[in-house]
């Protein structure tokens, strides 16, 4: 009865059954989150795993049917590891080489030239939750002081039992799509911490829906502009046919829309972990904040004239995640662009095994090298500092605009194609012009530098 009622609102909506499917399972959360305020709150921790880790399984199985068993025995293998090795080294590099071998043989064995929704598609946000749990256990044997703010925030002091384990890892809020947050802000949640009204339910209906409401819309935009702005369009003739302008400015506008795709899973997602109370973020300038579980700062993501600033804004928690248990456990090379390059090399990675990953991520750093390059240029150049600010900067920035989504879309066309032989025709027919663009801003920029700017007025590039 199901799956022809399901393959029906498919066709009616020009949605695959797999994507409508995951849009539902995500809408579902408002319902789990009601229920565990209303029924579950000022219920043992016990009911509340149960909970939690059975409702995020049946999402799993509304899904991916049987291949549920893949996170099934990952936690459970991460449970073994925390119980019998211990806090040490080895622990972290164990569950690092278990998770992460174990989702790249997903990727191996399920992979095709399409993006699909397959069990992969959770499990690599699983392999993050997995892998950061065993660096937050080894935090919790230090000392406090040898500890950052962070890390003092997610240290376990003891081994989470395994039906802990398992309503941490299927959360209706983060199974899917994420957000990614620690088991210890899950155990805030389960303890009734995680609220403004110490010992009642958060007051978090409207920021939630608030949050709801803006998902949707931008999954209305993406549903009613994505047909307009397929990515099977690059492989025409008709795309080779254009003029190099059109096909520039396709480019641009279709980077926009394929990313209202991600936008508003994880901000429809964000709406029900605020339901739930895990987005509560305490007070900030006595108002309560919301934002914990934020993976998506929608205003910066639209007005931002910067790459550093789309980065900043997009997909939060997981380059979070990133920074914390990736770049900063790195500062031991004494190098940032090291840990920077290691970093990217990791989430390339992390996201599959396709020849576009690699592609995008190595233009993401050497775009990030030129943009820190060009403002530090404007910043100490008084000439071009005093055009910034004059009254033209309202043009100016229009043409940041158009130049900053050309160029986010460049180097998303690997991304989204995946494989050489697509992504290598698209640039083809585009002569490499972002290739050539960043090149020659790399090369030009410093005798500018040097050109406009007095040596002992020139301020360090910085290094994020």
């Amino acid at each position: 009865m199901a799956a022809p009622l399901l393959e029906n609102l498919s066709e009616s909506l020009g949605s695959t059954e797999p994507a409508v499917r995951l849009i539902l399972s995500i809408l579902i959360g408002y319902p789990c989150a009601l229920v565990y305020r209303r029924f579950l709150f000022y219920q043992p921790a016990t009911v509340i795993h149960l909970f939690h880790a059975f409702s995020g399984l049946a999402l799993a199985a509304f899904n991916f049917g049987s291949q549920i068993y893949h996170s099934a025995v990952c936690i459970l293998v991460q449970f073994l590891m925390l119980r019998l090795m211990g806090r040490t080294v080895t622990t972290v590099l164990s569950s690092f080489t278990f998770q992460m071998v174990y989702l790249l043989a997903g990727y191996y064995y399920t992979a095709t030239e399409e993006y699909d929704i397959k069990w992969t598609m959770p499990h690599c946000v699983l392999t993050l939750k997995l892998v950061g749990l065993s660096f937050d256990y080894y935090d919790g044997g230090k000392e406090p002081s040898q500890l950052s703010l962070e890390q003092r925030n997610g240290a376990l002091s003891s081994v989470p039992s395994l039906l802990e384990m398992y309503g941490f890892s299927y959360f209706y809020g983060g199974f899917l799509v994420g957000p990614q947050f620690t088991l210890r802000s899950y155990q805030k949640l389960v303890a009734g911490e995680l609220t403004d009204c110490p010992g009642q339910p958060p007051n978090s209906v409207i920021p939630a829906m608030k949050r709801f409401a803006l998902g949707f819309l931008c999954l209305v935009i993406y549903a009613i502009f994505s047909p307009y702005y397929p990515d099977s369009y690059y492989l025409t003739d008709e795309y080779d046919a254009q003029p190099f302008w059109y096909r520039c400015v396709f480019i641009l506008l279709w980077a926009k829309v394929i990313l209202y795709k991600y936008v508003s899973c994880w901000v429809i997602a964000e709406g029900v972990c605020i339901l739930a109370g895990l987005g509560y973020n305490g007070v900030v300038d006595g108002k309560h904040k919301w934002d914990a579980c934020a993976n998506m700062k929608v205003w910066l993501f639209e007005t931002t004239p910067l790459f550093t600033g789309t980065i900043s804004s997009f997909n939060i928690n997981t380059n979070a995640w990133a920074a914390r248990h990736v770049f900063k456990r790195l500062k031991f090379l004494g190098n940032k662009s090291l840990s920077h390059v290691t970093t990217l090399i990791f989430l390339t990675i992390w996201h599959g095994l396709h020849s576009g990953y690699i592609l995008c991520f190595s233009m993401e750093f050497f775009i990030i090298t030129v943009e820190r390059q060009a403002l530090a240029l404007v910043r100490d150049s008084p000439l071009l500092t005093k055009l910034a600010n004059s009254p033209l900067y309202p043009l100016i920035y229009v043409v940041q605009q158009f130049l900053h989504w050309l160029f986010m879309g460049y180097p998303l066309v690997p991304f989204c194609l995946f494989t050489y032989d697509k992504w290598l025709k698209v640039y083809s027919s585009i002569y490499f012009c972002g290739h050539v663009v960043f090149l020659a801003a790399f090369l030009i920029i410093p005798y500018l530098r040097k050109a406009l700017v007095p040596k002992k007025e020139r301020s360090q590039i910085k290094q994020d």
